[in-house]
């Protein structure tokens, strides 16, 4: 009964903290250590298993190799031989991956599609990101963004990178203001591109 007294007395001076009164500051931070980096555990788990770890911790849902099932639950993930669970698809749709947490993604070689749906955090430097890493540029077959705010023109263009692409959906997207330019720029470099735009 001490220790809850304790407990609850360290809990109730929390609102005199000064980011305590904008709770946005509170789940900035939270995503922040969602998304941190454990190189570590990448080194001991695999690339698939502490990427999966990441992205359902943080709200996203995965796909692997061979399987027709969503894995959202991060307390199911699947057990048995670190090399069986290979990473095929991502929904990130409602999550809060950002910038900081892409290096999980590194690893991962057999991704073929990434979907992208009102994620707050996801920027241009995401993109960029995404798009420098070599074993995705040479799996990456289908994306979708939708409704990311702080995606602009810069960010979408850097994805020529993934050189086999073959279905790129862009909708919602208010900073994206030169829907030509960018049709022009795939149609050069990835000609075979299947281009959607749902773009004001």
């Amino acid at each position: 009964m001490m220790l809850f007294g304790k407990i609850s007395q360290q809990l109730c001076g929390l609102k005199k903290l000064p980011w305590s009164c904008d709770s946005r500051h509170f789940w900035g931070w939270l995503n922040a250590v969602f998304n941190k980096v454990d190189h570590d555990r990448i080194r001991d788990v695999g690339p698939d298993r502490a990427a999966s770890e990441w992205l359902l911790r943080c709200g996203a849902m995965v796909r692997y190799h061979g399987q027709e099932r969503w894995q959202k639950d991060y307390n199911h993930l699947p057990t048995g031989p670190l090399d069986r669970y290979k990473i095929q698809a991502i929904d990130a749709t409602e999550s809060c991956i950002m910038s900081i947490g892409f290096d999980h993604m590194e690893g991962l070689q057999f991704v073929e599609k990434i979907r992208l749906c009102k994620c707050h955090y996801i920027e241009d430097g995401c993109l960029e990101r995404l798009s420098q890493l070599e074993n995705l540029q040479k799996s990456m077959l289908e994306m979708e963004i939708i409704s990311c705010g702080n995606i602009t023109d810069k960010g979408i263009i850097a994805l020529h990178h993934f050189r086999n692409l073959k279905y790129l959906f862009l909708s919602d997207l208010p900073g994206v203001k030169e829907k030509e330019k960018i049709v022009q720029a795939f149609k050069t470099s990835l000609p075979s591109l299947e281009l959607k735009l749902d773009l004001k």
